[in-house]
């Protein structure tokens, strides 16, 4: 039961689709997989904004609620390790971690339990089980699908997307996200491949994979990466202390040592911390909003390197990439699997400019087409 908090077991009908315990589910506690939540989480009142597309499917017959799955605490951590609920297995190598934070999705879709799930992302927590799980994840644009009734990590990145085996999961799970979601009929061709320090195994996968695609591929680099990816983790630390510092307050004890650690280290980030890094934010706005004028979409390895052993758990964070300045753009991406000459199926990520949820699909079809012929 790691993958599950709440499994249902009744029968139904139609896609068989899991909710992260983060999103309301009506009768449902949200426990956000912490004790310090769930000890006097109650029964939610009423769904979540997001799951009216899902409701309206099962009153007709065509999906049913599997069940509200697990994740890192609080939604704030990339392993997908939980020491109090348990951790959901990795189908790829039980030894390694599923990444998160929605671990339990990934590996509900992963192990076939699931048709779709749905995840949040704040600072690449769809993305990042996806690329673990060698499965397809898509986080949406920033203020695309309503937030009411999901518990925040840091409102002004926080967004909730669908997580399947294939493009064609996505589409569905984003059709019942957004009722009309359809995938655009005219592909994009050009990608700007962004030149980052990943393994190279990684690398070699995700540029082949394009080329594969047949995509037009351009080389590009961005001088100040490091500066946006440290400035984008110090706004989502920022807000998701604010978020949970009445929490540590009240339940220290009850919340798992890494997430503790995490949230008092964020305790101490200034509001000159974040005013500097909200600068830095906004000249990394402009770098792709002059991109996206060259280019259809930006590309890059989702997980600099292959998912570590639950033991060295800690060491995801030397491999997260270009997740959280994603986020801090407030820009849609694809995590998509693809093939690799190392142990396990490499990622490439699609990021696009705002709302183009449906190129990114259209192009991901394009790789998946390609590389699994």
């Amino acid at each position: 039961m790691n993958t599950w908090i709440t499994a249902d077991a009744r029968a139904g009908t139609g896609l068989r689709v899991a909710v992260k315990d983060l999103i309301d589910v009506a009768g449902l506690p949200t426990t956000a997989g912490s004790r310090a939540v769930a000890t006097s989480a109650q029964p939610a009142a009423q769904d979540a904004a997001c799951l009216g597309g899902l409701r309206a499917a099962i009153s007709q017959g065509h999906a049913r609620l599997s069940g509200k799955v697990n994740l890192h605490e609080l939604a704030y951590g990339i392993s997908g390790v939980n020491g109090a609920f348990g951790t959901p297995v990795n189908p790829l190598d039980p030894r390694r971690v599923p990444g998160g934070s929605s671990s339990g999705s990934a590996v509900a879709v992963a192990t076939g339990e699931a048709d779709i799930a749905y995840g949040t992302d704040t600072g690449g927590s769809i993305r990042i089980p996806a690329a673990c799980c060698a499965i397809a994840g898509l986080k949406t644009t920033w203020g695309r699908i309503p937030l009411g009734g999901v518990r925040p990590v840091a409102p002004d990145l926080d967004t909730v997307g669908p997580m399947a085996r294939d493009i064609a999961g996505l589409a569905t799970g984003m059709a019942l996200l957004e009722p009309g979601f359809t995938i655009a009929a005219d592909p994009p061709r050009t990608v700007a491949l962004l030149t980052i320090d990943a393994d190279p195994v990684v690398s070699d996968a995700v540029h082949a994979a394009l080329r594969a695609a047949g995509l037009e591929v351009r080389p590009v680099t961005v001088p100040s990466l490091k500066e946006a990816i440290d400035a984008s983790l110090t706004v989502l630390n920022a807000g998701a202390w604010e978020t949970n510092r009445s929490l540590l307050a009240a339940a220290p004890d009850l919340i798992g040592e890494d997430v503790r650690e995490r949230l008092l280290a964020a305790s101490a980030i200034s509001e000159g911390q974040v005013a500097a890094a909200q600068v830095t934010i906004t000249a990394w706005k402009a770098t792709l909003t002059d991109l996206f004028r060259q280019v259809h979409l930006l590309a890059v390895p989702t997980l600099l390197g292959f998912p570590p052993r639950i033991e060295d758990a800690r060491a995801m964070h030397r491999i997260r990439g270009l997740t959280a300045p994603v986020n801090a753009a407030g820009l849609p991406a694809l995590a998509l699997p693809v093939p690799a000459a190392g142990p396990f199926p490499a990622s490439v990520q699609l990021i696009g400019p705002a709302n183009s949820e449906d190129r990114l699909l259209a192009a991901g079809a394009l790789i998946e087409q390609a590389t699994r012929a």
